[in-house]
């Protein structure tokens, strides 16, 4: 029997009580047993928009943490949305899939999101269903950006929290993320989870003082990397 994991996400906080998770559930449960696939552990983000990046989403990046240690190379959703609704933002987490040999189905449908052996018909549905979610996603931000920019000019800019490495001692921590996540020869590259595990056993903590996860580590390098 195939092993899968997968993925759900609700966009608003309003919807994670709602029937939002449930009907997911149920869509990929009914494609899974039609098709002989066990599902192995189930990943989600509660209130994250379909725009966001991978770095921003915990269960995401936990997800593509845990088949980084683990010989999983299955994912379904519900549908393409689910994965974003931004098409550039789809084609890049995607594509992050593709890069780790994983195969990405939509339950609803049963298309494989990942395909790209170069057949015209599954790269055209497969975008035409990214674009047309980007498209419903822009009526709804084009409503609300006028509210949003007077709320900007009303109570200024918010600069944010300072990115790891910003205080003393942080520096030395990351330049140790990164030189175990390097990949050596004939390896694969430490997971964010194994590396968590290695600070902790260290009794190194985060700035918060609690201890690591890989998908604080994941975000944290992430941001980094985009400065």
């Amino acid at each position: 029997m195939m092993k899968a994991f997968s993925y759900l996400r609700v966009s608003g906080k309003g919807q994670v009580l709602g029937d939002g998770f449930p009907r997911q559930r149920e869509s990929i449960s009914t494609y899974a047993n039609a098709n002989g696939i066990a599902v192995q552990a189930e990943f989600r983000d509660e209130g994250i928009s379909g725009t966001t990046e991978l770095a921003d989403r915990d269960g995401l990046g936990d997800l593509i943490d845990r088949i980084e240690s683990d010989d999983v190379r299955t994912v379904l959703v519900e549908r393409s949305d689910r994965i974003a609704r931004d098409l550039l933002v789809g084609e890049v987490i995607l594509g992050q899939f593709r890069d780790l040999g994983v195969t990405v189905i939509e339950a609803a449908s049963g298309n494989v999101l990942t395909a790209d052996d170069g057949d015209p018909t599954k790269v055209l549905i497969r975008q035409i269903l990214g674009a047309v979610a980007q498209f419903d996603k822009s009526v709804v931000v084009s409503k609300l950006r006028a509210a949003r920019d007077r709320m900007r000019r009303n109570q200024g800019r918010c600069e944010g929290r300072k990115p790891f490495g910003s205080f003393a001692g942080e520096e030395e921590i990351f330049n140790q993320i990164v030189t175990m996540r390097k990949s050596r020869k004939g390896q694969r590259r430490t997971s964010y989870r194994r590396i968590a595990e290695s600070l902790n056993s260290q009794g190194i903590r985060s700035r918060c003082g609690k201890p690591w996860n890989g998908t604080t580590i994941r975000n944290m390098v992430a941001r980094r990397t985009k400065l």
